[in-house]
């Protein structure tokens, strides 16, 4: 049997892990939210969360990884089989399906950025009228080739595997996203205007505190922004050496999440406000507002390319982990090797993806299932295999074994309980408010 890879250091784990963390919700929702909900105020059930719950699911889904040494569907199948339950092989798939799933609706986008990549360096953006050409171009077969382009691009770094891949890509462009980030903070606050954006980001509005709305929308947040979802994250904890310390790598990879969407908020609406336009979420915010600053903006034309660029590394980077668990989950359970499967599945979730391409109504309603069911009921799953099925004592120690910590009878009932019930909290808040991640 093939020796299983593992990441060569803590840190090209935490890299990757980031990179995972680090998508495109940090940069068009948590701004955002940040603003609307209280301003720094929303930091503190926003912190709490990511803190509490976030770092838990993560040790939950590293440790899940590493215990059973392959992804979700190895290790729910080794349970199943040794508790002499059916339906292993089919409860397993389910996690890396829904992954499957997020890298179908999540490719587009990614394809969108190249797009407006290609037109920021081609100098095409500022010719386009920004209000009127994203809805043209999204929903349309024109945006196919580069959802095809940005899979390929996906498949090539998981090819590699995990050493030369995805270890050595995200040590590469995880540190280039921060630095970039830096220097797009710093010019969109040198704008005239920019400060009004500050304030709109960090003056406190502690009544915010005393509403429902805002810690579920910091809830979602902190849920989804560490990217649980079950199988991704477990299959990087597959590839960890027992003598890493689950928890502190956990909290690492929330801390800097958490620095990423703070410096993407001060890259973002400082330039929104400095330019009068209307605070926006989702696609627009990326591909209406913002081409519309730098057509405005003194050097926006190297600006634009420099932004877009951040884009793509922030959102492939996440795009890594989504294909690596789907292909994790074939190469453990069949004989086909690693190139094969990422091009294989690479192939057919390209054409599960043609519908939504063609339909932004579809994309809509493809997404919010998967992202608002999907996920979270994943992150059960694996709970539920990992702390009741299996061993729950077992499963506190390898959380605790790379730092040799020992955690007392009262973390196995917070895992077991509170934070079973609020996950299912997030499914029912998710359904009620149409989306909370």
């Amino acid at each position: 049997m093939k020796k299983r890879e593992t990441f060569t250091s803590g840190l090209g784990f935490v890299m990757a892990c980031i990179g995972s963390a680090i998508g495109l919700g940090n940069i068009w929702m948590f701004p955002y939210r940040l603003g609307a909900y209280g301003g720094a105020a929303f930091l503190i059930p926003y912190l709490f969360f990511v803190l509490v719950l976030g770092t838990t699911g993560l040790m939950i889904e590293f440790s899940f990884g590493r215990h059973f040494q392959g992804g979700s569907m190895s290790g729910i199948r080794k349970v199943f089989k040794e508790r002499k339950m059916r339906g292993g092989s089919i409860v397993g798939a389910l996690p890396a399906i829904g992954l499957a799933g997020i890298f179908v609706f999540y490719n587009i986008v990614i394809g969108w950025i190249l797009k407006y990549l290609f037109m920021s360096v081609s100098g095409e953006l500022g010719k386009i009228n920004a209000d009127t050409y994203f809805d043209g171009f999204a929903g349309t077969a024109s945006s196919i080739p580069w959802d095809i382009l940005s899979i390929m691009l996906t498949i090539l770094i998981i090819s590699f595997g995990v050493t030369k891949g995805i270890e050595r890509i995200s040590k590469i462009i995880m540190p280039a996203l921060f630095v970039i980030f830096l220097l797009l903070a710093v010019r969109s606050l040198t704008l005239p205007g920019a400060m009004d954006g500050v304030r709109f980001l960090m003056k406190p509005d502690w009544s915010q505190l005393g509403k429902v709305d805002t810690w579920v929308m910091a809830l979602g947040q902190a849920f989804f922004t560490v990217s649980l979802n079950g199988c991704g994250m477990v299959v990087y904890g597959s590839y960890l050496k027992k003598e890493y310390n689950i928890p502190k790598l956990s909290l690492t990879t929330a801390i800097l999440d958490t620095m990423a969407a703070i410096l993407a908020s001060f890259v973002i609406m400082p330039a929104v406000f400095a330019f009068q336009l209307d605070v926006k979420t989702g696609p627009p915010l990326l591909f209406i507002t913002m081409p519309s600053i730098f057509e405005k903006m003194p050097g926006g034309s190297i600006v634009a390319p420099v932004f877009f660029i951040s884009l793509l590394f922030a959102s492939v980077s996440s795009s890594i982990n989504m294909l690596e668990g789907v292909t994790e989950a074939v190469i453990s359970n069949t004989k086909i090797t690693r190139k094969r499967a990422a091009i294989l599945i690479g192939v057919i979730l390209g054409l599960v993806s043609v519908p939504l391409n063609l339909s932004m109504a579809a994309f809509d309603s493809f997404t919010n299932f998967i992202t608002i069911l999907v996920s979270p009921l994943m992150v059960i799953l694996v709970l539920i295999v990992f702390f009741y099925l299996y061993d729950q004592k077992k499963a506190i120690q390898e959380i605790g074994e790379g730092g040799n910590i020992k955690f007392g009878k009262w973390y196995e009932y917070f895992v077991k309980y509170v934070f079973l019930i609020i996950t299912a909290l997030v499914v029912i808040l998710g359904v009620v408010y149409g989306g909370i991640g």
